[in-house]
């Protein structure tokens, strides 16, 4: 079984979607199961995880409604206003959608210290009574503060998106590997082998500028709270999918086979609780 945890569906807008900008070009236009069907197909990918690109609850009902006409979404990671003065109410809504897992707030567009919002960290204190997870999606000076945040909830289930976005084209490391050291310590957060290639120089990366960010994950984490994704297709800025997916098969061969499959399935069906 292999999942991809990472990867999302839109209809291009560009007023909705502005943040595909014009230097984005390859993007700018639809992204709908039909395009990831075929890819999966021929890499014996068995599904994935839809997760929100757009902050609209049009978007989280969108995603939902394309997962239950598609056998291999398998779980979406929504938006969902956590800030809301009704946050309960509204998370109790989609819980009840089986296919809805988890939530996703942009927070790399937020100052540093959003996390630390009152009525954020309240919402985030409703995701587990809701049996939800979320997805962390920072920069990397903004660690420092959500490794407060996490420290407030030791039994909420934490996934960092994109290794929290390294500077790997600038090969900047020491600060986002003690930071990332620090995080991993709390046994609830996990983190994603996804978003890489768009962190690097798009036209001129190699294998060789993923390794040593790769090594700080897995020395952090360990094998079995890593998770593929693949960030289609955002990747497709820097790489098309296959080569995503190459990139972290290669890195793995010398892992065991229970550790192979933990990080290319097992882990992301476990975190999400995927059917």
């Amino acid at each position: 079984m292999i999942i991809d945890s990472h990867q999302h569906f839109w209809k291009y807008n560009a007023i909705k979607d502005a943040w595909i900008t014009d230097d984005m070009k390859k993007i700018q236009k639809d992204f709908l199961p039909e395009h990831l069907s075929s890819i999966y197909q021929n890499l014996n990918i068995t599904g994935c995880v839809a997760v929100q690109a757009e902050q609209s609850e049009a978007e989280t009902e969108f995603l939902l409604k394309l997962a239950e006409a598609n056998g291999f979404i398998k779980g979406i990671v929504g938006w969902v206003d956590l800030c809301h003065p009704n946050i309960t109410e509204r998370l109790e809504h989609f819980a009840k959608n089986p296919l809805f897992k988890g939530v996703r707030h942009i927070l790399q567009a937020e100052k540093d210290d959003f996390v630390l919002d009152p009525q954020f960290q309240f919402g985030i204190s409703q995701l587990r009574t809701c049996g939800l997870t979320y997805d962390i999606l920072i920069h990397p000076q903004q660690l420092e503060n959500t490794i407060k945040m996490v420290a407030k909830f030791p039994e909420n289930k934490f996934v960092i998106d994109h290794l929290a976005k390294p500077y790997i084209k600038a090969g900047k490391i020491d600060q986002w590997k003690k930071d990332i050291q620090q995080i991993a310590q709390f046994p609830n957060v996990c983190c994603k082998l996804s978003g890489f290639v768009t962190e690097a120089d798009l036209a001129n990366w190699k294998y060789e500028d993923f390794v040593a960010y790769f090594d700080v994950i897995f020395e952090a984490f360990g094998a079995y709270r890593v998770l593929f994704g693949s960030d289609w297709p955002v990747c497709l800025l820097a790489a098309e999918y296959e080569t995503v997916f190459d990139i972290v098969k290669r890195y793995v061969n010398n892992f065991n086979l229970d550790e192979k499959q933990a990080i290319l399935g097992g882990n992301a069906s476990r975190f999400y609780n995927l059917n």
